[in-house]
């Protein structure tokens, strides 16, 4: 604890976005004794693009104890996505939840069931308000239109922060949460890795009563995105009658064009039927806006006394929805590495944690939206694309060989659950059929013997994050794949170890799911992400699964309930 200087602060957080004003609540939640700073260069409400979330979050408001707040602001649940991309021009649907399975309940309600498996589309001018607010209530000393105009540095140490006015604040701990200002990443030198293939334009405005594309039970919908052979538009109802529409192109289609944002944007709407059909009686509020949408990593995310989270540790194009994600969760993950290290946790490991995942979730999301964009042959110049992104990465990144890395590998995430972007392999393995040239097919549906391959791999400690502290989780890892002994994970390896037969493996996956009958936890969110979890751990080859013509098969789909048997076979 620090002196009762009102400029000295345990933590000190630049930014009160999403990242920001999750990691103060977090902070305060768990360690209530800290005192914490949040400065705002900006003062609350403001328009952000960034509308459209994903299922991680919910358990990360209900944590913070604002899922009531946020469900009270009637923002449009979000079930999944609809797109039309590459040669196919039919649409297909990712969703969260069957929409045959979401029961129409009233709203507000509450954090359960069906609700924590779905997101939300929100109005950031309302939502990012509402978080900033809750940290304040929470003890965060929230200053708005406050600027961090000088770091003051000796080395790598943050040594204070400079206000505009002249005022400087110290800390123990620093926190840049300031999106793509960058502004303690960039006093503190650190470099970023731009990602060539990925430097693109948004073009966004917003409409007052436009038409849902679709509506599902009460207050429920998709975000919709439609390719276009330059690019694509989104289209995000963010309310009951607010909307937001917008246009991503690469920036150097944009150079040649010769045209500026407003001829672009408008060009787009018209080419575009759907959306623009979607619009035709909707008022649109005049506040057209433009941003460079290039995607990136900075080359660290932590140093002696300081940390860098969201946008500014690294942004993946905004293809996947997946930003906001990933600031929130770092935010959680900040406040929970402090929170360890004021408990005594071990410092440099804590970081090195933290900062391992952060790169390796905007990696892995930057590396997908690479992938995606090879597969839409509408894009100009495909062929040199592609060998950007290999000359990038060092891969063949053919479509085929995308496809086999987006299937086979990289794919087990705790943090954010398992698939790319809040989709499971299911939602995944439907979009071979739109996405150019692409197949998938489930090594479940082929396969009956599922046998543990442990061979060649060592062990080693994982941070595990619950309940504000940060734990270790004893991991598996081989050629740079990790698998975690934690939750549906750690179930099949148990199993495994002494089933290979898929209907002795399926037997004791129900007496499981009949002696935990009353265990919440387990029933959400271990048994829904069964299949998913084996077929993961079959593509990251901890799992080698063959087939026995004596054995009977099983018919995929999502969630443990999934597996069902073919012709007179007893699988269930």
């Amino acid at each position: 604890m620090t002196g009762a200087n009102p400029n000295e602060y345990d933590v000190a957080i630049v930014g009160g976005g999403p990242a920001g004003s999750t990691a103060g609540a977090m902070l305060k939640l768990h360690n209530p004794d800290l005192r914490v700073a949040i400065f705002e260069r900006e003062v609350f409400p403001r328009d952000h693009i960034g509308e459209s979330l994903l299922p991680p979050i919910s358990s990360i408001l209900h944590e913070m104890g604002c899922w009531d707040k946020v469900e009270a602001a009637n923002f449009p649940i979000k079930l999944g996505a609809t797109y039309r991309w590459g040669k196919n021009p039919e649409l297909w649907d990712f969703d969260f939840v069957p929409v045959d399975q979401f029961k129409e309940t009233p709203r507000p309600a509450r954090y359960e069931g069906q609700r924590t498996a779905t997101a939300f589309q929100v109005d950031r001018s309302i939502y990012d308000k509402i978080l900033l607010d809750h940290a304040s209530e929470l003890g965060c000393n929230v200053r708005q239109g406050t600027k961090v105009a000088k770091v003051h540095r000796s080395g790598d140490c943050v040594t204070g922060l400079e206000l505009a006015g002249h005022t400087n604040v110290t800390a123990r701990h620093y926190i840049d949460a300031s999106g793509n200002s960058g502004i303690l990443r960039r006093a503190m030198g650190v470099e970023c890795d731009h990602h060539p293939a990925l430097q693109n334009i948004a073009i966004w405005d917003y409409w007052q009563n436009a038409e849902w594309a679709v509506k599902i039970g009460v207050g429920g919908t998709r975000i919709q995105v439609r390719s276009l052979p330059y690019g694509w538009i989104w289209f995000i109802p963010m309310g009951p009658t607010r909307t937001s529409v917008g246009l991503v192109i690469p920036a150097e289609y944009y150079s040649k064009s010769g045209k500026r944002p407003a001829e672009l944007y408008a060009q787009a709407l018209a080419q575009e039927t759907a959306v623009s059909s979607l619009l035709a009686n909707a008022r649109c509020e005049g506040k057209l806006q433009s941003t460079k949408d290039w995607s990136f990593l900075a080359a660290r995310n932590t140093g002696e006394n300081w940390y860098l989270i969201g946008e500014c540790a690294g942004f993946a194009d905004p293809i996947l929805s997946a930003g906001v994600t990933m600031a929130h969760i770092a935010g959680q993950q900040v406040a929970y590495t402090i929170n360890e290290i004021e408990h005594g946790g071990d410092s440099h490991w804590l970081k090195e944690q933290f900062g391992l995942r952060q790169r390796q979730r905007i990696n892995t999301h930057i590396r997908f939206g690479d992938y995606w964009y090879t597969a839409n042959d509408q894009l100009k110049e495909l062929k040199e694309f592609t060998s950007k992104l290999a000359d990038s990465c060092g891969l063949d990144l053919s479509p085929e060989k995308a496809w086999d890395w987006i299937a086979r590998g990289g794919f087990i995430d705790e943090e954010l659950a398992i698939g790319i972007g809040g989709f499971g392999l299911t939602s995944l393995k439907e979009s071979g059929a739109y996405l150019a040239d692409l197949s998938y097919e489930s090594p479940l549906e082929k396969c009956n013997v599922f046998r543990l391959n442990l061979e060649g791999a060592a062990t080693k400690d994982r941070a595990s994050y619950l309940d504000g502290r940060v734990g270790k989780t004893l991991c598996y890892t081989r050629d740079g794949r990790v698998l975690p002994i934690r939750g549906v994970f750690e179930l099949l390896v148990s199993i495994l170890e002494h089933e290979s037969k898929l209907r002795n493996i399926v037997e004791v996956l129900n007496y499981c799911a009949q002696q935990n009958a009353k265990n919440r936890d387990f029933v959400q969110n271990v048994l829904p992400q069964v299949t998913q979890a084996l077929e993961a751990m079959v593509r990251d080859g901890w799992v080698r699964a063959s087939y026995d013509p004596k054995q009977p098969l099983a018919t995929l789909s999502s969630g443990f309930s999934g597996f069902h048997a073919n012709k007179d076979n007893d699988v269930t």
